[in-house]
């Protein structure tokens, strides 16, 4: 259904100005192809999809990008990329999605350390899996986990990657980036490795560093963006001097297969570090707002959702059934989905976007009935799938297929 993803002929076709860059063409577009369809219903708009998937590889300046799955979760998505030239692997978050995965795919690496014990009695038990999966690790404790699980005597070796922390930390400011591995300089990386390396039953074979702070932090967002800029510039020059050196003594003990870091904000930095072998990100794909705000790109909005208007609680407020499909991160509003047409549309900042309602406000609210469909963007990009069934492909002013979600096939890792 989706074999067009690749058609590289026709996205160099695309004219200069993009459909999408014109509201008033494109959100009505997409209410009038899916009016026959009962609300929530969400879309992906196959000329957007194209866009972005291209835009990405371009972006990548030529390492492999494995896609990360949590931020996609249909899978007719995620294979018709991985046909594309310049997609390679995929990095799951549970080790039960991962499982489930490898029944198709032979290059699946854990983003997350895992301590889910049926899943992992599972792996231990299918050399086949076995090989296809690489779990990730940080602390000698998650390797004698899994040894209480099986003995190495009893299981075919485990493949394991080391996450290496890619915040940056400064005397003034502290701690700029996420919370997640408690591995930071190239000394602390190097003697976890070559403990790894030297346990029986695992076979250390990547390595993992994810700069969040500068990946998942917008620079165009019209909030402190100065300050934004000057912190991502030190911080990028330092990690790269740190992680060219931990990969260095990483190397000096085990032959790596892979060196992976990035995220759909950073691929143009990433993808120039000779550190790396490839580059992970997934967001790009279906773009959400939270990508707006960036410097350097401009994603398509290719994916979108709509509820209906059921109440009119003031002259100037229009209520729609659900909303509140919230991104991971921070409780701000950012996290929200984002109203986008009719345009104007804002959501009330006592109530915000809520699971059941969400009061819109605005002058577009004084001209919504009920039964009108609202369009609204999510922040990242994997949310949403866990509230659907299925993704209706749009391509021009049609829907062409229905793509189920995760959730759509009987499955919800998280």
């Amino acid at each position: 259904m989706l074999e067009l993803i690749a058609d590289q002929g026709h996205a160099a076709r695309r004219p200069v100005a993009h459909a999408w860059e014109d509201p008033a063409r494109w959100w009505p577009r997409l209410t009038e192809a899916t009016a026959h369809l009962s609300a929530p219903v969400a879309v992906i708009d196959l000329e957007a999809l194209r866009y972005n998937t291209m835009d990405m590889v371009v972006r990548a300046g030529g390492l492999p990008i494995r896609i990360a799955t949590k931020s996609v979760r249909v899978r007719e998505v995620i294979d018709a990329a991985l046909r594309v030239p310049g997609y390679r692997g995929l990095l799951a978050f549970t080790l039960a999605e991962a499982l489930w995965l490898a029944e198709d795919h032979d290059d699946i690496v854990l983003a997350y350390p895992t301590a889910d014990r049926p899943s992992l009695e599972r792996l231990l038990a299918d050399e086949r899996a076995a090989a296809r999966i690489t779990l990730m690790v940080d602390d000698e404790s998650q390797l004698d986990f899994i040894d209480a699980v099986v003995a190495p005597a009893a299981r075919p070796a485990v493949r394991i990657a080391i996450d290496a922390d890619a915040s940056w930390r400064t005397p003034t400011l502290g701690h700029i980036g996420v919370f997640r591995s408690p591995l930071h300089t190239p000394e602390e990386v190097a003697r976890f490795a070559r403990r790894a390396a030297e346990r029986d039953g695992f076979r250390l074979v990547g390595l993992q560093m994810y700069e969040a702070q500068i990946a998942g932090q917008g620079d165009d967002t019209g909030n402190g963006d100065g300050l934004i800029r000057v912190v991502q510039a030190q911080s990028r020059r330092e990690l790269r001097e740190r992680r060219a050196r931990i990969v260095e003594m990483v190397r000096a003990l085990v032959p790596l297969e892979f060196v992976t870091g990035g995220g759909t904000g950073s691929l143009e930095y990433t993808g120039s570090d000779p550190a790396l072998t490839e580059i992970t990100a997934g967001s790009g794909l279906l773009a959400g707002h939270l990508f707006d705000g960036y410097r350097a790109f401009t994603p398509a909005p290719a994916s979108a959702f709509a509820f209906d208007v059921v109440r009119r609680p003031a002259p100037d407020i229009a209520t729609i059934l659900g909303g509140g499909w919230i991104a991971s991160g921070p409780p701000v509003a950012s996290r929200q989905p984002l109203p986008v047409w009719p345009s104007g549309l804002r959501t009330a900042p006592r109530e915000a976007a809520g699971e059941v309602q969400t009061p819109l406000r605005g002058e577009a609210a004084r001209t919504l009935r009920i039964g009108d469909r609202v369009w609204l963007r999510h922040a990242k990009s994997g949310e949403p799938a866990e509230r659907i069934l299925s993704y209706h492909l749009v391509d021009g002013d049609r829907v062409v297929g229905e793509l189920p979600t995760y959730r759509g096939e009987g499955k919800a890792f998280l």
